[in-house]
């Protein structure tokens, strides 16, 4: 028989076990949690988001090294973007894009999630200009530079003196900003180039002091790699981290004088103040995106990072054709894989652990 005071304890014991099993199941990623706030009409307030391109399957692509080593285990259903979002214990959300801008939107607009105070991490791996770096390196961007829309001719009926036949629409030649004032992309102040989206410059430094020092794969096979580019000492350093920017084009292109042309764009675009360093295909086409839902209040534009991570050259190394080299990835696709969770982690962690501090201030500032 027991007396008040076991009863009492008894009740205790059993109120702190439901406490705990109410702790376990309403933490912010949970399906209950979820429920919850969807039933309660408040939306899920999100941390943040890193945004993968794709996946091979089920093992292999941007998303893996993401979900396996920050426990992306919970899958989450969002109507229109089926199987790309999940996320963890901790509030990291995880999105990769497997049908595209699709897939962004979706989420964004799902009302179930309040997206206004998140941190964006899009990462994803790059070809890399030789000259800024070498493969399974990792640049955080301060601008991302639309290389699609242009003027082009064949290169081989180039008037005399021009370096290839690609230029600006509203230009008249290349390397030259548009100089017709009722033309789309015209400009009158460097802040307002229109093939140029600007990041968050001061959360992009502290992104960079906070990760600069962080160890990156490497290999005796990259390292064979690296030597045959001589004449660029950037390309044969070991994997490093750096800070430069992301050029994105659908045209999946190779070479040295694309490589020039990309340099040239680049600094055009930024008004000489950005280094290109990094080229893939889709990074333009997800910040244009961005930038239209955050303009209607959906996302802080000032809080998206982008990341990139090297598995091939831009150009080969002296001495091989390019036609010989165009494509190959595989000798540091899956470094770049690694090098990508591993620079982004520690800031998306330092995020996280300290909402109190950044959820109202974003860091750098």
């Amino acid at each position: 028989m027991q007396g008040p005071g076991r009863n009492l304890e008894s009740r205790r014991v059993i109120h702190r076990a439901i406490a705990c099993v109410l702790a376990a199941l309403l933490w912010p990623g949970s399906p209950v949690h979820a429920q919850a706030a969807a039933d309660a009409g408040a939306p899920i307030e999100v941390r943040a988001v890193v945004v993968a391109n794709f996946e091979n399957g089920a093992d292999t692509g941007e998303y893996q090294d993401w979900v396996e080593r920050e426990h992306l285990d919970e899958r989450v259903p969002v109507r229109g973007a089926p199987d790309v979002v999940r996320r963890n214990r901790d509030g990291l959300y995880g999105l990769v894009l497997r049908h595209g801008v699709t897939d962004l939107t979706a989420f964004v607009l799902d009302r179930r999630f309040d997206l206004r105070h998140a941190y964006w991490l899009f990462t994803g791996i790059s070809g890399v200009d030789p000259r800024a770096a070498s493969v399974s390196s990792a640049a955080w961007a301060r601008w991302v530079v639309d290389g699609d829309e242009a003027r082009e001719i064949d290169d081989r009926t180039i008037p005399r003196g021009w370096p290839y036949g690609l230029w600006p629409i509203g230009a008249a030649r290349p390397n030259q900003l548009p100089h017709d004032p009722n033309h789309f992309g015209s400009v009158t102040d460097v802040a307002q180039l229109a093939q140029a989206y600007p990041l968050n410059r001061r959360l992009a430094d502290w992104a960079f002091a906070m990760s600069r020092t962080v160890p990156l794969a490497d290999t005796s096979a990259l390292a064979a790699a690296r030597a045959r580019f001589v004449g660029f000492p950037n390309a044969q350093r070991p994997p490093f981290v750096l800070m430069g920017e992301t050029l994105g084009a659908l045209r999946y292109w190779h070479g040295a004088a694309p490589t020039r042309w990309a340099e040239d764009w680049v600094r055009l675009w930024t008004g000489g103040r950005g280094r290109f360093v990094m080229t893939n295909m889709e990074s333009q086409t997800y910040q244009k995106a961005m930038r239209v839902l955050a303009a209607q209040g959906f996302v802080d534009a000032g809080r998206i990072m982008v990341l990139r991570t090297a598995s091939n050259p831009s150009e080969p190394p002296p001495g091989v054709d390019q036609l010989a080299s165009i494509g190959d990835e595989a000798p540091g696709q899956v470094e770049a894989f690694d090098s990508n969770q591993r620079v982004g982690a520690p800031v998306l962690h330092e995020l996280l652990a300290h909402w109190d501090r950044y959820r109202d201030h974003v860091p750098g500032g």
